[in-house]
């Protein structure tokens, strides 16, 4: 049974107060790394209790987020990369031209895009899958009229979402929680099955239904320019040899990756390095078999724009990502071996354990618990948490320890996973070239929808 006492200091309010203050800006609209600094500085300055140290925790946080973020940052550079090459060549208009009369409107395509991440999040998890439905799919279904804000949308519920907090494939999130939690992973997917499967729903449906008129109009402005690209033109790349190969060829290598990930077991960073590199060779190949003598000049022009493009992303997310990475296990490398518990973990035990329990105010403060430990833009990070108290809450109230692990897991993958929390978007806003504050905003609603409906069916279960 874990214990629900845990001391708090200044850091702890100091911490509170800038999780507040950096929400309240986002939701004005505003910026928020100088708020990030600003608190590294005090942050530090609390812990350490040295001017220099407050001036370092500003550079070893950053450091720290930075060093986190790379494997993104380089994925999403390598993924760009391959994109220009590809429109360049004019490969992505002859990829997609078979799926363009599936997809015959907005609507049609949010829902194909959805389902098709959604599939490969299950077997893949989402960051690959990020990069390869990016890659084929993401042209097409913008050229068809989908508003790339909507797109972001679909890929991120439906993959990060759905995919990553239901996780029945893989099973790497309820094995975490089951462990946790002491019970096996199988309770925890068959008992909090209407869970999982109420708060994908609501989610999804309501997103579709929020955004279903911007997608309409999307649709209009482009059959109203003519944006599609005219297939009787005669232009000379539609028909070049090397563009041929290249929609041919690509979607079999990132096929190949599949299999390969299926045969190997390749998980997680795995599977992502194993598409990205695919994606770097391939934008090579295609350099040499389209521009030939001019192939090393063009390598190093789409290297440099995929890599500035994902810096551009991600500069000031690196400082939000700095802040919050406080509030879980980077404090330890950030601040030294002293800090060894997560901030909002500490805030998190101690609202357990200063709340009058029953059932009902258990699963709720579960789900409070699940997303506070999101704050940290992992979803992965609380689980150990959750599924502890989960086994904790069914002994207080003698609830369904499986129902609370299950509140437990949406609410922290949904958040920190992410859905909500901008700097654990960042993957397909950037793909998607999006804000992902913006994306964020629009996510909120459909999620905390699906939050509302998952508790209500929840209280009927537990």
């Amino acid at each position: 049974m874990l214990e629900l006492t845990t001391t708090l200091t200044t850091l702890h309010i100091l911490y509170l107060i800038g999780v507040v203050v950096i929400l309240a800006v986002m939701v004005l609209r505003r910026d928020t790394p100088v708020i990030c600094i600003l608190f590294l500085f005090l942050l530090g300055l609390t812990a350490t209790g040295t001017l220099a140290g407050g001036i370092q925790t500003v550079f070893n946080a950053t450091l720290y987020a930075a060093k986190e973020f790379m494997e993104i940052i380089a994925t999403i550079a390598l993924i760009t990369a391959l994109s220009k090459c590809l429109s360049d060549l004019g490969s992505d208009y002859l990829m997609m031209k078979p799926l363009s009369r599936i997809m015959c409107s907005p609507s049609v395509t949010w829902w194909i895009l959805g389902t098709a991440m959604l599939l490969c999040s299950l077997f893949l998890w989402p960051s690959p899958s990020v990069a390869l439905v990016g890659a084929i799919m993401l042209p097409l279904v913008i050229r068809k009229g989908l508003n790339p804000l909507a797109a972001a949308m679909a890929m991120n519920l439906f993959g990060h979402g759905i995919a990553l907090s239901y996780d029945f494939v893989i099973q790497g999130a309820p094995a975490i929680s089951a462990s946790a939690a002491g019970i096996d992973t199988y309770d925890i997917l068959a008992t909090g099955a209407p869970l999982f499967i109420t708060m994908g729903a609501v989610t999804v449906l309501s997103a579709f239904i929020l955004n279903r008129k911007s997608m309409s109009d999307t649709l209009v402005t482009l059959q109203d320019s003519k944006d599609e690209p005219d297939t009787d033109s005669g232009t000379p790349y539609l028909h070049h040899k090397a563009a041929l190969f290249l929609a041919v060829f690509t979607p079999l290598a990132f096929l190949g990756d599949i299999l390969l990930m299926f045969l190997f077991r390749l998980r997680g960073g795995d599977a992502t390095s194993l598409v990205s590199g695919t994606a770097t060779l391939l934008m090579v190949l295609g350099a040499l078999l389209g521009f030939r003598n001019e192939a090393p000049e063009k390598v190093t022009d789409y290297l440099t724009h995929g890599f500035l493009f994902a810096i551009k992303i991600f500069a000031p997310v690196i400082l939000i990502g700095a802040f919050f990475f406080m509030g879980g296990e980077g404090i330890t490398a950030i601040l030294g071996e002293q800090f060894q518990n997560g901030i909002m973990n500490d805030w998190a035990i101690w609202l357990a354990g200063k709340t009058p329990l029953n059932r009902y105010a258990a699963a709720l403060l579960q789900m409070v618990i699940g997303a506070l430990t999101g704050l940290d833009g992992s979803g992965f990070s609380g689980l150990p948490l959750t599924g502890a108290l989960s086994q904790t809450f069914s002994l207080i109230t003698g609830g369904s320890t499986p129902i609370f692990a299950a509140l437990g897991q949406i609410t922290a993958i949904f958040v920190g996973g992410g859905t909500i929390v901008p700097w654990g978007i960042i993957p397909v806003a950037a793909i998607c070239d999006v804000s992902p504050l913006e994306l964020a905003r629009k996510n909120m609603l459909p999620v905390f929808l699906g939050f509302l409906c998952t508790f209500a069916v929840a209280c009927l279960l537990i």
